[in-house]
């Protein structure tokens, strides 16, 4: 009996373990299931609710540029605005090549000698004889031709430069005499009447034909685009015809009863109309020196009444070094430099007069380099005075090589 019960007791203990463990199975999945879903959906509210605040909240859309911006930095390219300056009541200025304006050690000596002395302006080649741009320009037809080189590595900041320190800019176009031009373009180009191909002069230079229209509006489109980017004043030179070399063989391509001259002033016409359109972009016009004394052409198409009407500026090359032997009774006109630029001046201005124009639009070219004569400071500051003696004010130098006698303009602080 005793026996019995104990198997009795042992047998119902076992059944109830057995019922104990099925109910740990039985339960234990559907609480671990739970939490594992409590915990999933915990995570995905609080993300969702996350991008709700980040979305929809000020500070949320802060953030989110803040991280933007630590993640991927965007570069924002500095533009340098163009700015102008008003042409000076009185002009004193020199000339510097692209080259040189692109050379930053160069280019500071001579920004220097202007803050330093009464010089207050600046010429720059923007194309010169070369045909060469000195910078790109925002005109793609231009650009198409090829013509530009980056010697101005940026003209923006160059000007902008400029003009922060008080100085007017003259951007300087060699119009007519382009070697390059006329090697893409030949049929832009003066030919021989001979055989009809490119005319070069002795040095092998050849020439745009100055009756062309497209030549034309590629001067106007760089002269345009040249002033959209800091030129304060557009210089126009080589607006002539050839000079030497064998010039009976030139086929002018006039009519019955046209003249070169007449030609050259219908593109001084078609240039100041049309420049002036939207903008009063000032204009000068470089000249032969003799222009101020000939009585014709001179073969280049060259006449003073027939340019003067037309630019804001004259500026007639009077150069001593550039007259002939014998001019005004002198053996060697260079050695005179005074006694020529007041000749030749006297009679620019008589000249002016009778057509009714201002005499302050004359602003000759004067010589500071050695040709003919070793020129001394003396001899640069007797030009200057020739002009002051005639009552004219403005002036510009020239030194092909750009290397400028400093002592010959005098210092503000002595004036």
């Amino acid at each position: 009996m005793n026996l019995n019960n104990t198997k009795i007791k042992q047998i119902l203990f076992g059944i109830l373990i057995i019922v104990i463990c099925g109910a740990i199975f039985y339960f234990t999945p559907s609480i671990v299931s739970k939490k594992i879903e409590y915990k999933s959906e915990d995570s995905f509210d609080n993300n969702k609710a996350n991008e709700n605040n980040l979305l929809n909240n000020n500070t949320g859309e802060k953030k989110i540029n803040e991280i933007s911006e630590v993640v991927a930095p965007i570069a924002v390219p500095v533009v340098v605005p163009v700015t102008h300056i008003e042409t000076p009541d009185i002009v004193k200025a020199v000339y510097i090549s692209s080259w040189v304006a692109g050379s930053p050690k160069f280019r500071d000596s001579i920004i220097k000698m202007i803050d330093e002395t009464e010089l207050n302006a600046i010429v720059i080649d923007i194309k010169d004889s070369t045909g060469r741009i000195a910078f790109p320009i925002s005109n793609d037809e231009i650009m198409k031709l090829g013509a530009h080189e980056k010697r101005i590595p940026d003209i923006r900041w160059l000007t902008n430069l400029l003009h922060s320190k008080g100085i007017y800019i003259i951007g300087r176009i060699s119009v007519f005499q382009d070697p390059y031009l006329t090697k893409v373009k030949p049929e832009w180009a003066i030919t021989k009447k001979s055989d009809g191909t490119v005319w070069k002069d002795k040095k092998g230079l050849s020439f745009l034909d100055p009756a062309n229209s497209l030549v034309h509006k590629y001067t106007l489109d760089l002269a345009l685009a040249s002033y959209e980017v800091g030129f304060d004043e557009i210089n126009f030179d080589y607006i002539r015809y050839p000079s030497d070399g064998n010039i009976s063989d030139i086929n002018y391509r006039l009519a019955e009863g046209e003249k070169r001259a007449d030609k050259i002033e219908d593109f001084f016409k078609y240039l100041s109309t049309e420049i002036k359109k939207d903008v009063n972009i000032p204009i000068s016009a470089d000249l032969f020196g003799l222009t101020t004394e000939g009585t014709d052409d001179m073969g280049i198409g060259q006449v003073w009444e027939k340019a003067v009407p037309y630019f804001d500026f004259i500026s007639p090359m009077v150069y001593p070094s550039h007259y002939p032997a014998g001019y005004a009774g002198y053996s060697n006109p260079s050695k005179y430099p005074y006694e020529v630029i007041k000749r030749s001046i006297s009679s620019a201005i008589s000249r002016t007069k009778i057509i009714n124009e201002d005499i302050n639009k004359i602003r000759p070219w004067l010589q500071d380099f050695d040709m003919g004569a070793t020129y001394t400071k003396e001899m640069v500051e007797a030009q200057k005075k020739a002009l002051y003696d005639l009552s004219l004010s403005s002036w510009m130098y020239w030194d092909p090589s750009n290397k400028y006698t400093p002592q010959a303009f005098k210092l503000e602080n002595n004036q």
